[in-house]
């Protein structure tokens, strides 16, 4: 079995920028890696097959019992109607694993009648009903809390109470918090420290990272890469934090992802300033930021977002598809999917920041098969020629990154009187195959 053990790279190779794991442990095919945020009946599982077998939904509280915290579920059906277990149960036939998060954004904290009764009653609930012990078996995971806004003591009693409520109706049920910081408590993410003493009430650590290099009134974003910005800073701290206070425990980034629009900014309005991304630029920082999370030891990520209306504003063109048709960053992705899914990270090969970044995946039922994967860790439309070193193995093909249906782009190569390889190298990541011996 392969263990996910990532040394520093080579001697002559360049340091490594982005942190390795501190433990060494079996790392996750990428086809367990690899989801995407969706929303209940607007997902269309057919249509996003090729990209993932993973997703998470956004699952709000108060479909299920309005605003009375005291209402009893009457589940599969929602409060609204809504019946989850057909809902589910299509997404699970269709080949997904589900992540749930419970979301309390609608439910102000007046509206508890007995905070930790009502929370501990719904978890537990929830989990009889959705978990994988039940007779269903719809869900593998959830979430309590997406990105709440009740303070900390108040959050710190719904999460213990609701956690100890699933804990009791399905312990196979994995819980994760919401949107976590190793710092103070923000915005949009909750204190790490809402948790302390409370480890065996969880098994996962809930990251939310955007490669912001502004925020508002911009919202501009960077590559993934940058060293400027906190993009890869928050989930180290995040994984530091859980090495320190909560070993063992898993890491996930349950959103991540670019804005791009084909149109322009509105002339007024609060995203007259807004900044999108290109298509291109979309594709290929999506692509690069699932191989470099993989390298961090993360364990799972998931794309923020499903689909888009190609409107320009903040997290409002973040799809993979636009009004349910293939944008390029879908291709890019269908194509890691595709080719990394039975595989496996095996090291890191070179990361040279601004140069090149090479990671080596082994496949997991034949460990001879191997895959490179190579790139220009830029944001500046960089495209050069470039030196890999030998690898362990004759390479038999090479391609790159598509963004566009039909087949991968063929990507030309050589071999030095020394063995190293000769490609030309861009912000697409190459792809090259070789065996072993």
């Amino acid at each position: 079995m392969m263990l996910f053990a990532l040394a520093a790279p080579a001697a002559g190779q360049g340091a490594s920028s982005g942190p390795a794991p501190t433990a060494s442990k079996t790392a996750p095919l990428f086809r367990d890696f690899m989801g995407l945020n969706v929303h209940t009946s607007a997902f269309k599982p057919d249509v996003y097959a090729p990209v993932c077998r993973l997703v998470r939904d956004y699952h709000n509280l108060h479909w299920d019992i309005g605003q009375e915290s005291n209402y009893s579920p009457r589940f599969p059906l929602s409060r609204n109607g809504l019946d989850w277990e057909a809902l589910y149960g299509e997404w699970k036939r269709a080949g997904y694993g589900i992540d749930v998060c419970v979301q309390f954004y609608n439910f102000p904290v007046e509206d508890w009648k007995d905070l930790p009764r009502d929370a501990h009653a719904y978890g537990l609930s929830l989990a009889r009903f959705f978990g994988p012990s039940g007779t269903q078996k719809l869900v593998e995971s959830v979430e309590i809390g997406n990105e709440p806004v009740y303070d900390d003591a108040t959050y710190r009693a719904i999460f213990e109470n609701m956690a100890r409520g699933v804990r009791q109706g399905d312990p196979k049920l994995k819980i994760a918090m919401c949107a976590a910081t190793a710092g103070p408590s923000e915005r949009y993410a909750k204190s790490l420290s809402c948790v302390d003493g409370l480890e065996s009430l969880y098994d996962i650590v809930n990251v939310h990272t955007y490669a912001l290099a502004e925020g508002w009134p911009s919202w501009r974003r960077s590559y993934p890469e940058d060293p400027s910005i906190k993009y890869l800073k928050d989930v180290r701290d995040a994984q530091d934090w859980r090495d320190a206070h909560a070993p063992g425990k898993e890491l996930w980034i349950t959103e991540f992802g670019w804005d791009a629009s084909t149109k322009s900014a509105p002339a007024t309005g609060d995203h007259s300033q807004w900044v999108g991304s290109t298509e291109t630029q979309q594709a290929q920082y999506l692509v690069r930021s699932f191989l470099v999370f993989a390298a961090m030891g993360v364990d799972r990520a998931y794309i923020f977002y499903f689909n888009d209306q190609d409107e320009p504003a903040f997290h409002a063109s973040s799809g993979l598809t636009r009004d349910y048709k293939p944008k390029p960053s879908f291709y890019a992705v269908a194509h890691l999917y595709r080719t990394l899914g039975n595989y496996r990270l095996a090291q890191v090969v070179v990361q040279r920041p601004d140069d090149l970044y090479l990671y080596e995946f082994r496949r997991g039922d034949d460990e001879k098969e191997a895959v490179w994967v190579a790139w220009s860790p830029t944001g500046s439309g960089r495209a050069c020629d470039i030196s890999l070193p030998a690898p362990p193995g004759k390479i038999a093909r090479a391609e790159r990154m598509p963004l566009s249906e039909g087949p991968a782009e063929p990507v030309e190569w050589r071999n030095t009187q020394d063995g190293a390889v000769l490609l030309p190298l861009s912000e697409s990541p190459v792809y090259l195959w070789f065996r072993s011996p």
